[in-house]
């Protein structure tokens, strides 16, 4: 079964979500997790904007994104790595992190967009889901 689960997060409820279920899915495999964020390296992209709202520098906010999945990871005692990249494209940095680290399962938060809404905003869920070779189990 799965031994390696990657848990991609923006810092919003539903990747908290997500966390608490893929390190939960983790234990119960046996299985170890790397956590990741991605910074966005374009000034204009979605969702740099909420990050400097907060009054939070993109990386801080990063770090502490990953920081909740080794806190929760720490705390069910699995096997974890955590760290935050830059990219343009999240998903894609998800599907590379993915790959590079051999991961046989990515646990990620949608935030249920649906219809032209869905379409029009570009979720990364819907992203990864369409690149991605590997299974992804999406939390909503």
């Amino acid at each position: 079964m799965y031994k390696h689960i990657l848990l991609p997060t923006d810092g919003s409820a539903l990747s908290r979500k997500a966390i608490r279920t893929g390190v939960q899915l983790a234990k119960a495999l046996e299985a170890r997790v790397t956590g990741l964020s991605v910074v966005v390296e374009s000034p204009v992209a979605a969702g740099i904007g909420k990050a400097a709202s907060r009054g939070i520098e993109p990386v801080a906010a990063a770090e502490s994104f990953v920081q909740v999945i080794a806190e929760e990871a720490r705390r069910q005692q699995v096997p974890h790595e955590c760290f935050y990249v830059q990219a343009e494209a999240p998903y894609a940095a998800v599907i590379r992190t993915a790959t590079a680290k051999g991961c046989d399962l990515i646990c990620m938060a949608s935030h249920g967009r649906r219809g032209i809404r869905g379409l029009s905003l570009g979720s990364e869920t819907v992203h990864v889901l369409t690149h991605c070779k590997i299974p992804v189990l999406v939390c909503h």
